[in-house]
Parts: C-alpha cells; structure tokens; sequence
C-alpha cells in the first residue's frame, strides 16, 4: 500500500509541477526565460517513458508520463514560436486575458 501511495503521490507532483509555467505563459505569453533545449530533452524524456509504460502496460506510468509529455510539449512549443503564435494561441486558451 505505501508503494502505491508514494507513486501515486510523484505522479500528482511531478503532474503539477508543469501547470504554474504553462499558466504564467498563457498569462503573461512570455517565454524568454525558458531554455528551449531543457525543454526539448523534457519532451524527450517524457515520450520516452510514456513508451516505457505502454509497452510495459503500466497504466499508471502512461498516465503520469503522458500528461507530462502534453504539458511540456505545450511549453517548449511556446518557446520556439514566433510571438504573434503565441499570442493567438494564448488568446484561444484564455480571451479574458487583457495582461
């Protein structure tokens, strides 16, 4: 049960942590202080473990991984974009935004 417990609560943290950069871009649609490279070997990373665990069949590892991979794929994308696309995009996510 503690295993359980202890992966179910690195999934929600390393989950979350993604959620509060993605959110200050869409706010803000800076991006400047964002490595790109960091970013690229994040997504990296992440489609490799969520590869990991479908050939594993290990739904948990899936899950996790594959929200992560979404999310980081979102922030690096929005660093490699040219401002207007950001903008547009940030814009769709959240209209009442005025900065």
């Amino acid at each position: 049960m503690i295993i359980i417990i202890l992966g179910t609560a690195a999934a929600i943290c390393s989950m979350a942590s993604f959620v509060p950069q993605a959110w200050r871009i869409i706010r803000t649609r800076d991006t400047e202080g964002i490595s790109p490279g960091t970013y690229f070997l994040t997504v990296l990373a992440f489609a490799l473990w969520t590869a990991y665990g479908l050939s594993l069949g290990a739904w948990p590892l899936v899950a996790s991984n594959g929200f992560n991979l979404l999310i980081s794929a979102f922030i690096f994308m929005m660093t490699i974009l040219p401002q207007r696309t950001k903008d547009t995009i940030a814009e769709t996510i959240d209209p009442d935004d005025k900065k």
